[in-house]
């Protein structure tokens, strides 16, 4: 899809903005994350635009009473349903994947929008660590079975964040077992592998008319902060949360969730695939890229997390945790 009035779009863009005059009759969007914040507003926005969006959520009774709102703005054509997806549970993943692939029904975009943010050290069903396990692993396996319902022209947008910028991958000890735990270095960790998932996704896909993106959506005051402790809180301080090292939570520019779901939805349905292709985007434009030295911006991407070699080999890797060949 071509990108109408490009310059009209940035940090303060809504999703409905976004999509104003685009009509989504007739498209199927899968969306994870879908009872709280982003996933929602998203899921939202493009069933108010036409679209038949297929939610995903580990807690289902709570996606239920979110998914009212959803549909009590669906416009014509428009229609919200929900699947059972825990990221923490390969079982749960491969379940998912398998149903939605014995439907046989075709998606022109998979959004990966759930996650977790610098939770206590804990380890997933599988016994990866958490966040690189949910963020990252249950994404791939998902993303990765679901291929087979993604046509020419369809796209994944891979949810990544500013703080990949805390982080690279560390292929060596992925789970921490020789590493210091430390909450946001691990979230860093898992939203640089998101970006380099997009990055490797597309690089292998683009042949056959599928692109990805990763996407950082903003400073959102969302459920995703459940675990900001004021212990957590000074590692942002100490990182750097804003424009220069140690600066102040406070100082951030925190955008509203119809503006954090609007990058999501531009990568989705919007923007020019070549211009988005295994790039990293935020405000609703491709993001600059940055060298992994500067660690004083809070803005653009670092260039380990779009680094084409290191993709391959997160891939790898990642197949190799999961015990899943893609």
């Amino acid at each position: 899809m071509e990108e109408p009035l490009a310059a009209r779009f940035g940090a303060e863009s809504t999703a409905d903005q976004v999509l104003e005059g685009i009509d989504l009759r007739g498209k199927r969007c899968f969306v994870t994350g879908t009872s709280a914040g982003l996933g929602v507003e998203t899921a939202r926005a493009l069933v108010a635009h036409g679209a038949h969006v297929v939610g995903a959520a580990r807690d289902l009774a709570k996606a239920q009473r979110a998914a009212a709102a959803v549909r009590a703005q669906a416009a014509a054509g428009g229609s919200f349903e929900l699947v059972a997806l825990d990221l923490a549970s390969l079982a749960s993943v491969r379940a998912c994947a398998d149903a939605l692939c014995a439907a046989g029904k075709r998606y022109d975009a998979i959004i990966a929008n759930a996650g977790v943010m610098a939770c206590p050290k804990g380890r997933t069903a599988e016994g990866f660590e958490t966040q690189f396990g949910t963020n990252h692993l249950g994404h791939f396996v998902l993303v990765n079975r679901l291929l087979p319902l993604l046509a020419r022209g369809s796209r994944f947008v891979s949810l990544s964040s500013a703080g990949h910028r805390f982080s690279d991958v560390d292929l060596e000890d992925p789970n921490f077992e020789h590493t210091p735990y430390v909450e946001f270095v691990a979230y860093g960790r898992s939203k640089t592998a998101n970006a380099l998932f997009a990055v490797e996704f597309d690089r292998r896909h683009r042949a056959q008319g599928i692109r990805a993106a990763a996407v950082h959506p903003g400073a959102i005051q969302t459920e995703l902060g459940r675990n900001m402790t004021p212990e957590v809180m000074q590692q942002l301080t100490r990182f750097g949360s804003a424009s220069s090292p140690g600066t102040s939570p406070a100082q951030v520019q925190w955008k509203s969730i119809p503006q954090g779901a609007a990058t999501s939805v531009w990568c989705a349905i919007v923007a020019d695939a070549d211009a988005i292709g295994g790039r990293y985007c935020e405000d609703c434009h491709v993001a600059e890229s940055v060298p992994s030295s500067d660690t004083a911006r809070r803005t653009g991407v670092r260039a380990y997390a779009l680094d084409p070699e290191k993709a391959r080999a997160l891939w790898s890797k990642s197949e190799e945790m999961v015990g899943e060949h893609f």
